[in-house]
Parts: structure tokens; sequence; C-alpha cells
């Protein structure tokens, strides 16, 4: 602007000021200041990026508000969570989002020793609630809400929202469903709306769903051919609508992948316990994908709504999931497991400056996020952050933001599994039941993206899938022609381990003289924790 028509502007403010009362006044001050963006934050409970066809083409889940919020946005391909140290993974998930802090760096709330480094005040911030992702943005005058289920997350954060609305909603109603969630977001809008709120927002819009037990509406369950099967005894219903198996799906894990006895996820899922057979896993996909279509069309009334109120396109919008899950594939029930349908999660984004139809590697933690939406409104990251903003990502300056990727599972015994991701290249190690199990799986990703094993050759795997791999689509940790890629990924996990001090080795690394960690000590029995309660 010359420097005479900004003299113009300059005095017409004043003008203005001086009518309306003094010159700070709030309408001076909104008309001096650009408009700062709001932000939803959509993170739902357990789900595969493969659930959606932007990812997996041959999915048969309809969820057209997620198709359209893709379209208009950006699709990341290459999002990542750290990783656990603890069964329920979502605990370390969500915690690390909230607060920027990479696995071994982030505080372990149940006090059983899970992440060894949790007392090491240089490591664990001690004071880390006030510099996570609702104390910066209160701090920064933002509105701060937050709807989602109220286990196994950050408690000592998830206070810290202004308004909070959080309960476990897995029912097959609205009232005891996704549209609990929902009609929270939707009463919040319609208050700042009665009380002319004009602070920017940030909302944390979280479901329950579709972490099991996926108890879906009839009417989404009719859609897929399932049922909200009760009988431990008998497997579920078939119907044709049911989605095919996937394409990674086998009837059972080729090793032992480390969980203690009983883990939950393996045993007790509620309409699939310990079956891996074709009828229960179809059965659990078209429950599955009910609950995420029903999630989708809460989405949509919340972005409607927002709409309506003239806030869409300036609000940025996050959609993805605390972590994945197998739902058959490579014969898993859970999310304990390191492959690419259980380490990865859906992203899309959308909002000033992300250009429609656009994607992207990204190579994105979710730990990631807190650095990223600072960056969008303009607010300093915390000093505690340890996450990269993606932003430039997002706006089409830059592919990615990190060449190597890195995960943890150790929430079994331990040491347990890691993964490393570098290109096309992925390496997976598991050592688990005191050294009993020890294995390693090299993937080419590019060429052998779903991760086949020797076993999804099996003319009776082949005959449930449809699928027959091409014969380079194997674990080719043993191949010889590899061993060199073999020996180059081993050294990335070991460097990647140091950076993020991994307190565990394995078998084939050096101990560089790290102490061994003590093991967690267990939960208190059922009857322990009755006994307490009425104490």
């Amino acid at each position: 602007m010359p420097r005479t028509s900004r003299f113009s502007a300059f005095l017409l403010l004043v003008a203005v000021g001086f009518a309306a009362g003094p010159l700070t006044s709030p309408a001076l001050a909104a008309a001096e200041s650009p408009r700062r963006p709001n932000f939803l934050i959509i993170l739902v409970d357990d789900q595969s990026p493969f659930d959606f066809r932007f990812y997996n083409p041959r999915s048969e889940l309809n969820s057209p508000t997620l198709d359209r919020l893709a379209a208009q946005g950006m699709i990341i391909d290459g999002a990542y969570y750290m990783g656990g140290w603890v069964g329920g993974v979502c605990t370390p998930s969500r915690t690390m989002m909230m607060s920027g802090r990479t696995l071994w760096h982030a505080p372990d709330a149940s006090g059983r020793g899970y992440n060894p480094h949790n007392n090491n005040p240089r490591l664990v911030p001690p004071d880390l609630p006030n510099h996570t992702l609702p104390a910066v943005f209160n701090r920064a005058g933002y509105a701060t809400m937050r709807t989602c289920k109220p286990g196994n997350s950050y408690q000592a954060a998830n206070r810290l929202f202004q308004v909070r609305h959080d309960a476990d909603k897995r029912g097959a109603t609205d009232e005891t469903g996704s549209a609990w969630h929902a009609e929270r977001v939707l009463d919040y809008l319609q208050e700042r709306e009665a009380k002319k709120d004009q602070r920017p927002f940030l909302i944390h819009f979280g479901f329950s769903h579709p972490h099991d037990t996926r108890d879906a509406k009839p009417e989404y369950l009719a859609k897929y051919g399932a049922t909200n099967h009760t009988d431990r005894a008998t497997p579920p219903p078939a119907h044709p609508k049911q989605p095919r198996l996937p394409l990674a799906y086998l009837p059972a894990h080729p090793f032992d992948q480390g969980n203690q006895p009983g883990q939950r996820d393996e045993t007790e899922a509620s309409g699939v316990w310990e079956r891996r057979d074709e009828r229960t896993i179809r059965n659990e996909l078209g429950r599955e994908f009910a609950c995420v279509e029903n999630i989708d069309t809460q989405i949509d009334r919340v972005l409607r709504r927002l709409e309506a109120m003239g806030e869409l396109d300036n609000t940025y919008i996050f959609y993805t999931a605390d972590n994945g899950i197998a739902i058959g594939r490579h014969g898993i029930q859970g999310k304990q497991i390191l492959y690419e349908h259980s380490w990865r999660v859906p992203f899309i984004a959308r909002g000033p400056g992300i250009a429609p139809g656009s994607r992207a590697p990204g190579n994105i933690y979710l730990l990631d996020v807190l650095a990223t939406v600072c960056d969008l409104a303009g607010i300093a990251a915390p000093a505690t952050n340890e996450g990269v903003s993606f932003r430039a990502v997002l706006e089409g300056r830059q592919p990615a933001i990190r060449e190597t990727l890195y995960g943890v599972y150790c929430g079994g015994t331990r040491p347990g599994i890691r993964a490393v991701r570098h290109g096309d290249w992925k390496l997976i190690q598991y050592d688990v039941h005191g050294g009993r199990v020890r294995e390693s799986q090299l993937f080419n990703l590019r060429e052998n993206p779903d991760e086949l094993l020797i076993q999804h050759h099996d003319p009776a795997v082949v005959a449930l899938t449809g699928n027959r791999p091409a014969p380079h689509q194997i674990n080719l940790a043993g191949d010889p022609r590899h061993a060199a890629k073999l020996r180059e990924m081993q050294e990335r996990l070991l460097s990647e381990m140091r950076r993020f001090d991994d307190p565990f080795r394995l078998w084939n690394q050096p101990g560089d003289n790290l102490p061994v960690p003590a093991e967690p000590t267990a939960p208190p029995a059922p009857a322990a924790k009755k006994k307490a309660a009425k104490g």
C-alpha cells in the first residue's frame, strides 16, 4: 500500500476510534488486526488409514463428508504415531499429541514404570501440562473446547480446556454413540453465537468410536450386512453386504509378536474375542465401517454449522486418529504391532492456504500437531515442544518434514518391537519373550505396500482374499540380495533409538552400557480395585 494510502487509512481508523471511544477499543483493535484462524481438530479412536478409499481404493466404506474434506484440502500419506510403551497405546499417543513430546520424553501417569524415564526431569518436564495444547492456546486468547473419551489420554492437559465434555460413547443410539460428541460441539457453537464471543476458537472434537465395542446404529449396520454380535460361543452370521477381507488378512500371525497372555485387544474385543475366521472379521469390518459412517455424518453436521456461521473458511480442520488398527490383517485384531495398518494414521487437512486436491508424503508424527497449529496461529511453540511444524507441507512448499520415521511397541514383553522407515524401505524387528522370539522383517513398501508375507501366498488364504501376491511380495530380510539394505536399515534403527533416548536395545545391537529398565508393576487386581474404591 502507498504511504499516503496507509496514512489515510490511519486517519479513518482514528476517526472511528474517537467516535466509538478510546483508541484501544475492541472495534479499533479488530480493524487493525488480521482475523486469527480457528482450529477444529477431529480425533477418532483406533482407525487404519486403509478404511478410506482415498488411501485404499478397494475399501467399501461410504464416507462422503470425509471424502469431500479430503478433496477440499490435503491428504497426508505418511502420518504416524511414534508408538507406545503400554498396551493401551492411545495413552502415549494422545499425550504426545497434546504435549509435542517424543515417546520416551512423554509422561507416564500410571505410576507403574511403563516409561523408564518418567521420573527424570531432564527428559520429562514436571511442569509439562503448562505447555500443552490447551494451555498454550488459552494464554494466546483462544476459546478452547473439548469433547472426547475421558480415559487413556493425558488428563493433566485435558482438564485445561475452558469447556470440556468427555464421556465414553460407544453405543448404538444417538445418546450413547457418536452423535453425543457432535451435540456437544453444536451446543458450544450455539453458545458462542448467543454470547457474541469473537475470540478465535480451538475445538478438540473427539469420538469414542470406532474403537471397540463397535456397537453401531441399525441403519448403518444394515448397509454393511453386520450385526452387533454378542455370542462368544459362535461366529456372527455371514452376509453378502459385509466388506471383503483385507488383502493382508491371515487367520493367524506367523509368530508370537510379544503380547502378555490375555492381551485385551487380541482376546477380549467384543464380537471378535480370539476368533480370526472369515465371518468374524468381515462382520467386524462391517461394524467398523458402520461406526465410521456415523462419525462421517456427525462431522457433516458440525461443518454445516460452521459454514452457516461464516466460520468455515477461516478454520483449519485436521482429521486423524490416535493410532491405526488391524482387524484381521496379518492375523491380528488390535493395534499392538508396527505394520502400516496399525502404525500409520489417516490425516486430512483443510484450511486457509491449503490447496484443494493436494497430497503429500508429509512424514509427520502426531506429536508434530502442536508445533503446526502454533505456527498457523502465529503463536510461539512452547520450549518443551519437540515436534516439527509441517506448515510448509500443508502450503505445498516442501513434500515432507523428515526422511526417517521411528516406531515403538513395548507394551507387551520387552524390549518389544521397533520399526524404522526410510524412503520406500521399512524394517521391523521383534525381540520379545526374553529373547525366545527374535525376528526381522524387511519390506519395500513401494513394491509391497500391504507388507505381505510368505503366508499370504498360501492357496487357502488366496482363496479367501482373492489376492494372489507377486513372488517378490514377501519379507525380504532373509534374501541375500537385500543383505546390504538390511544392514543399512538396522543401522538407521539404532541411530533413531539413540536419538530418541530409547532405554532398550535389541539382541543384535550394542548395549551402549544402558541400565536394564525395571519391569512395570502389575495393575491392581479387580478385587483390589473394588476394595480400594469402597475405602
